[in-house]
């Protein structure tokens, strides 16, 4: 893999400025940021070459671990855009740990601690979340189970 990346330009690093600042940017949105940038900076643009011109820009990224990612929102369909860690931290590592039901209860674990008044959340509160999961309802038992998992590997204490 000793491709040599094609040259950034001020528009590419413009993209990647706004983008960074932004945080999620709609498919639409980042068209017309890449219009605006190629425009800007007097960079050839061609409309339909969005992909190639990120490409570029994560070319350069990749040393850094970092990558501007494409994924379709499961609320609209609609294509978005971020820049993402690819390092592994141990927050990424914690998703190859878990199953996606243990994670989404995690989160919603998190969601009640944040949303409380005093940074704690009830176990009782917590194990009503068992049969809110989209991913699979489970037993109050089984989620008992999967929050003394998470307290044994220290994400959470009691």
């Amino acid at each position: 893999n000793t491709m040599m990346a094609v040259q950034m330009t001020d528009a590419h690093r413009r993209f990647l400025q706004v983008l960074m600042s932004n945080g999620i940017t709609e498919g639409s949105e980042a068209r017309k940021l890449h219009q605006h940038c190629c425009e800007t900076d007097k960079v050839y643009y061609a409309h339909d070459k969005l992909d190639d011109f990120i490409s570029t820009i994560n070319s350069h990224l990749q040393p850094l671990f970092m990558q501007i990612r494409k994924g379709i929102s499961e609320d609209d369909g609609r294509a978005h855009y971020a820049l993402v860690n690819l390092a592994e931290t141990e927050v990424t590592k914690m998703a190859s740990y878990y199953t996606e039901m243990e994670l989404e209860l995690f989160r919603k674990t998190m969601d009640l601690i944040i949303l409380s008044e005093n940074g704690f959340a009830s176990s009782t509160d917590i194990l009503n979340l068992a049969d809110q999961l989209k991913t699979k309802k489970i037993k109050k038992k089984e989620a008992e189970q999967v929050l003394k998992v998470f307290v044994e590997d220290k994400w959470l204490s009691e």
